[in-house]
């Protein structure tokens, strides 16, 4: 999966949170129809969350809670081993929060797995 244009930080692509992320979720969609389902997804992005409110609260604390940040990436790889997500999520998670390096880089990557789900519920609908 071809990740060269989801970049963060100061010059965001114009389409990176349209075609970039419709591209990459159909890229997911395909890939393995047995595992990748919305919902587990979903938790990850979930985490996120969780943790970018944590950052919105204590910007200053950034540095402390990045270890747990990326922490989300052995926790996709341990659902890439029980066939819950594919390596192509797995690489694209990593992709993303490895560029997750202060408060509005993180925010940045927040928005993107939000436009990547929207556009990956459009591409799997009838899926939980």
């Amino acid at each position: 999966m071809d990740l060269s244009r989801v970049r963060f930080g100061a010059n965001l692509e114009a389409q990176l949170f349209n075609e970039v992320a419709q591209r990459c979720a159909k890229t997911i969609s395909e890939s393995n129809q047995r595992c990748n389902k919305p919902s587990q997804l979903r938790r990850f992005y979930d985490e996120l969350l969780m943790w970018v409110a944590k950052v919105e609260q204590a910007p200053e604390r950034f540095a402390e809670y990045r270890p747990f940040i990326l922490m989300l990436n052995a926790k996709a790889a341990y659902a890439k081993g029980r066939d819950l997500v594919d390596a192509n999520f797995v690489a694209l998670l990593n992709h993303c929060l490895r560029q997750a390096e202060d408060a509005k880089t993180l925010g940045q990557v927040k928005l993107f797995l939000e436009a990547f789900l929207g556009f990956y519920k459009a591409e799997r609908p009838r899926e939980n």
